[in-house]
């Protein structure tokens, strides 16, 4: 009975369900039949509608829209999309000659299209070349000569207005008809860059494109602009490609800069965005935030180009501001690079929509207002340029004129600095001097000056009397007093702080003593002798920069490795007796039992000789002095497997620094975890954990299980703010300063509202090399011959200073400020506290770095630091 009601009720339901469907297929039918459907918002406009009205444009010309099957803003353009759409002008256009100037890490393609009148393409070598002699020998430019004008954008991936508005710029470029176009092209060469980042660029199309609806949602809650981790502002590595004018650290940057010699522009434009509330930047900025090797007149001609972008975006009614916020004075971004060579550089900053359409306190912000803005500013470039060219040619002839004048007034006359026997990090200072074309000499007579000697073939000098003059004196500099100590990044880069290589300022009449050979070349030393097949066991010591990566190489051949604890003198295969530092590494070659790899003297000497580091033949286990080859001292090394806690919350930048480092430098694969993730991956697999800068929340399970890791035997690493976490939780037994603390050092009487600003940044630490005494017996500083050591310091976190010296292996001296702003409250508090601790965990240690050891992979000083935490930490017994 049940069944039969059960099966009546079923074929009632679905008799009604039936005669529902049909319903619903024949509503949607008669819709589709009508043509109704859902309205759709692209947010996109032809590229005509970013244009002036009043020009006309050549028809044969393809527009952006008819290659790419899309509006502009409609969509993100990615990086291949937007090479398509170059490539294609450039074979449509006779005024486009196009060059893949490098490619990225993830091997995508660096554009640059010269652009000028076809009549001037086949002769753009000679005109470029006539531009260079003339900056040469400083002649006074002809009103006829071209202004190169150098239009970059989108250097941070996620600020993409910039390369969006490119393919605008390009096709108006190409395409554009009349009087204005001719004026600009006929007398005078474009230099387009659509996009200084690909990598970070098509990282980030992918996320606002991948969150785009039918409905444009422009609620900032919406997870279209909330982007995830990491963002696309950075490049391959999670690397900010706009600090790194100067430190040429990637390949991207490499790139821009040989182009950028070997056009040295006029003008050279960087267009950025910023937060959504804000509006439109343009410089100049805050005068007196200026680097001091820029002219006024480079300031007083961005004045007057800014009048024409305030006359572009005036006649739109779009805010705008200048003169507040953004300064020039760290000469390795985009817009300050290029004033301290004779150039202008010039930075926009458009408010951001972060995707498609966001709301702002200005009202709804759309993706294709912002590209407009960018466009506008670009023509106004144009424009400006244009209408200021006399003054422009005649600026960058006085620059080259009053830089001569600035080198010969000054006081010194030059720098020298001494080789270090680590010739891996030497050779990367003498590669960066090379690609910025600074003038340096090797010293070919042994000279001392003031106390400090200088030996013959071991020592380059670096005249002031040069080209580049402005740009060394700013690598040297060690100012510490500013005119204005408010700065939107680092105060400090002196290079030879970030090598870590013995220097010293020469005066006129010392440099007069000086002998040096009349080229600009060093060559590390090689090493080809074969080494000796039947050796007891090859050594080498750790002082070179690439040691760990000698050493990460013959670990993943299978070879056994061994480290020493203290410092010994063998006797070598070629007779002599070979001191060995601690921390030297020494490779048995047998008995087979200890399963040692085969071909094991090839193995060796073919990785050594493509690092440029001398491995010795060793033909006795038992040394002249010092421990034996056999001591308890020589430990063996175990492959490391490395995590590095990544993922919201942590700094993509240091996360990227280590990553980087350790993949390019020292060949060591690492696995990247998010912290959410941590305790599925924490297993006894890995042998160091290395937690980053950032805002950590672990459960209480995962912390748990972390620090029996540790005591098992794990390393547990952190970095900067991570030590507050460490304190916290107490895998660190240290007190951090509480910013209360700090605060009660600074004092308020007599301020006004009005100076809360200049008050706050008294407090912070604005980039700035300090200078630690180091305890190179300790297995962290292995490797350091001198027992002081330049930190790059970026935060005012400050360690207690009550720790014993075993645990304390860095501390900050006395005076520890060496370069850059720090005010005086700030660096008492900092002398004699700790910059690096560590502590023994059970079978463990945890250690603690103060600072950034991986500094933008700039600060070659202290990199080793965190390979000796990896492959030396086995050392550590406090």
């Amino acid at each position: 009975m049940l069944a039969t009601l059960i099966s009546a009720g079923t074929q009632t339901l679905f008799s009604s369900y039936s005669k529902c469907l049909c319903v619903c297929l024949f509503l949607i039918s008669s819709l589709s039949a009508s043509g109704a459907t859902v309205n759709v918002d692209t947010g996109g406009r032809p590229v005509h509608d970013y244009l002036p009205k009043n020009i006309n444009y050549n028809p044969d010309i393809p527009t952006p829209e008819s290659v790419l099957g899309m509006q502009i803003g409609e969509w993100h353009v990615r990086h291949d999309q937007l090479v398509r759409y170059m490539r294609v002008l450039a074979e449509a256009s006779d005024r486009i000659s196009l060059e893949v100037t490098g490619r990225t890490h993830e091997n995508r393609e660096l554009l640059l299209l010269k652009i000028t009148a076809s009549d001037n393409q086949p002769r753009l070598a000679s005109l470029q070349q006539a531009h260079l002699d003339r900056l040469a020998t400083g002649k006074q430019p002809q009103s006829t000569d071209p202004l190169i004008i150098y239009m970059g954008y989108s250097i941070h991936g996620n600020e993409p207005s910039g390369a969006n508005a490119s393919l605008v710029i390009a096709y108006y470029l190409a395409a554009a008809q009349g009087e204005d176009i001719a004026a600009l092209l006929n007398n005078n060469v474009v230099l387009l860059d659509p996009s200084f980042n690909p990598d970070g660029l098509s990282r980030f199309a992918q996320w606002a494109n991948m969150h785009k609806g039918k409905q444009l949602v422009a609620d900032s809650h919406h997870r279209e602009h909330d982007e995830g981790w990491p963002s696309g502002r950075t490049n391959h590595y999670w690397f900010d490609l706009n600090r790194d004018w100067l430190l040429l650290t990637h390949p991207e940057s490499r790139a821009r800069i040989k182009q950028f010699h070997q056009w040295r522009p006029h003008v050279l434009t960087d267009f950025h965005e910023m937060s959504t509330d804000s509006t439109y930047f343009f410089q100049p900025g805050v005068r007196s935030r200026k680097n001091p090797m820029t002219p006024d007149g480079n300031v007083t001609l961005t004045e007057a180009m800014a009048q024409y972008h305030a006359k572009a975006l005036d006649s739109k009614g779009e805010l705008y501001f200048t003169e507040e916020g953004f300064d020039d004075f760290y000469v390795g971004k985009g817009s300050t690079y290029p004033d301290v060579h004779g150039s202008i550089g010039i930075l926009f900053e458009q408010a951001s929509s972060r995707g498609h359409l966001q709301e702002s306190i200005n009202g709804e912000l759309a993706f294709a207002d912002t590209i407009a803005n960018q466009v506008s500013t670009s023509l106004s470039t144009f424009e400006g340029a244009l209408a200021n060219k006399p003054a422009i040619l005649d600026y960058q002839s006085r620059f080259i004129k009053e830089t001569r004048k600035q080198a010969n007034d000054d006081d010194q006359a030059g720098y020298l600095l001494a080789i270090p026997k680590d010739s891996g990090r030497f050779s990367a200072l003498i590669d960066l001097l090379n690609q910025h074309q600074v003038v340096f000499n090797l010293v070919t007579r042994d000279i001392s000056i003031d106390d400090t000697k200088y030996i013959a073939n071991n020592a380059i000098y670096v005249p002031l009397s040069q080209p580049q003059y402005r740009l060394v004196k700013s690598l040297f500099s060690t100012q510490t007093s500013f005119e204005n100590n408010t700065f939107y990044d680092v105060s400090s880069w002196n290079i030879a702080l970030a090598f870590n290589v013995q220097y010293t300022g020469v005066s006129h009449r010392q440099a007069n003593s000086i002998k040096t050979a009349a080229n600009n070349q060093w060559d590390a030393a090689t090493y080809h002798t074969p080494l000796a097949d039947n050796a007891y066991a090859y050594a080498f010591d750790w002082t070179d920069y690439y040691a760990p990566a000698l050493l990460q190489a013959l670990l993943e051949a299978g070879v056994k490795a061994r480290s020493s604890e203290s410092g010994f003198t063998a006797q070598t295969a070629n007779g002599s007796r070979k001191a060995f530092p601690p921390g030297s590494i020494i490779i048995p070659a047998g008995p087979s039992r200890m399963g040692q790899a085969q071909n094991l003297a090839h193995l060796v000497q073919e990785n050594a000789q493509h690092l440029g580091i001398q491995v010795h033949a060793i033909t006795s286990g038992l040394t002249p002095s010092g421990n034996d080859l056999g001591s308890r001292s020589i430990a063996p090394i175990t492959p490391p497997n490395v995590l590095l806690v990544g993922g919201k919350g942590t700094s993509e930048y240091e996360v990227g620094e280590m990553w980087h480092y350790f993949d390019t430098r020292v060949g060591l694969p690492t696995t990247i975890v998010e912290q959410r993730n941590l305790l599925t991956a924490l297993t006894n697999k890995y042998s160091h954990i290395i937690f980053p800068s950032g805002r950590f929340i672990l459960s209480e399970n995962t912390k748990q299980q972390l620090i029996a890791w540790v005591e098992q035997g794990g390393v547990l690493i952190g970095q900067k703010s991570a030590l507050r976490y460490f304190a916290q939780n107490e895998w660190l037994n240290i007190s951090v300063v509480k910013r209360g603390e700090i605060d009660s050092h600074f004092d308020e009487e007599g301020l006004t509202y009005a100076d809360r600003s200049a008050h706050a940044a008294q407090k912070l630490v604005a980039g700035s090399a300090y200078i630690a005494q180091i305890d190179n017996s300790h297995p962290l500083f292995y490797g350091y011959q001198s027992d002081t050591l330049a930190m790059f310091k970026t935060s005012n976190m400050v360690i207690d200073n009550h720790y014993s010296v075993f645990s304390t292996p860095a501390r900050y001296t006395n005076a520890p400020l060496a370069s850059g702003f720090s005010a005086d409250a700030m660096v008492d508090l900092i002398a004699q506290t700790p910059a690096v601790v560590t502590k023994k965990r059970g079978k463990g240690v945890v250690i603690g770095f103060v600072d950034n050891t991986q500094f933008r992979g700039y600060w070659y000083a202290t990199n080793k630091m965190l390979s000796n935490a990896i492959y030396q930490s086995h050392f550590i017994r406090y």
